[in-house]
C-alpha cells in the first residue's frame, strides 16, 4: 500500500507583523515546506513589496498570499473553507510544544506581531496554541525563526503518524 508522500496542508497566519524582512523568511520558508498559502493580516506587508521581495527571494511569487483586514476575518474565512483546527503559536500557560500536538489537516498557525503577539480576540477563536520552550530571560525568539521550528515540528510529527500508520498496515 502506498501511503501519500505530500507535505501536510498548512496555511500560515500573519497577524500584524511589521517587519518586511521577517515576512520574506516566513515566505522562503513556506515554500520550502511546501506550505498551502500566507494570509496577510491588517498591516503586514505583503507582495509586491520591495524588502519582502529581497528576503523571500522569489518564494514571495510561489506561495499563495491573500490579505484579510485582521486576524478574526481570517479565521472566519478559513473555517468557512473547511480548515479542521486553527492554532495559535504563542507563548502561554496552557500551550502544547509543537512536536507534542495532534494536529488535523488542514491546520492553520497564526504567528503574532513581533512585539504583542497573536490579537487577543482571535487567540480565543483558536482551536489550541501551541509553542517551543523558551529557557532564557526574553522569552521570545524571531517570528521568522519561530516559524521554521514549528513548522518543521509539524512535518517531524507529520511522518512519525505517517510511519506509524505503515507499521500498522505492515502488521496486519
Amino acid at each position: 500500500m502506498i501511503i501519500d508522500r505530500k507535505p501536510p496542508e498548512v496555511t500560515l497566519v500573519l497577524d500584524r507583523l511589521r517587519s518586511a524582512h521577517n515576512t520574506g523568511n516566513i515566505f522562503r520558508i513556506a515554500e520550502a515546506v511546501g506550505a498551502k498559502e500566507i494570509i496577510a493580516c491588517g498591516y503586514t506587508p505583503a507582495p509586491p513589496h520591495p524588502k519582502l521581495e529581497k528576503t523571500a527571494m522569489g518564494a514571495d511569487k510561489m506561495v499563495p498570499c491573500r490579505h484579510a483586514a485582521d486576524s478574526v476575518e481570517a479565521i472566519e474565512m478559513l473555517r468557512a473553507e473547511g480548515v479542521k483546527q486553527v492554532l495559535a503559536v504563542e507563548c502561554a500557560e496552557d500551550s502544547v510544544f509543537a512536536w507534542e500536538f495532534d494536529y488535523e489537516f488542514p491546520v492553520a498557525l497564526i504567528l503574532g506581531n513581533e512585539a504583542l503577539g497573536v490579537n487577543e480576540k482571535a487567540l480565543e477563536m483558536c482551536d489550541g496554541v501551541i509553542s517551543l520552550p523558551m529557557f532564557g530571560q526574553k522569552e521570545s525568539i524571531n517570528v521568522g525563526n519561530c516559524a521554521a521550528a514549528v513548522l518543521y515540528a509539524i512535518i517531524a510529527r507529520h511522518e512519525q503518524c505517517r510511519h506509524e500508520k505503515i507499521h500498522a498496515l505492515e502488521k496486519e
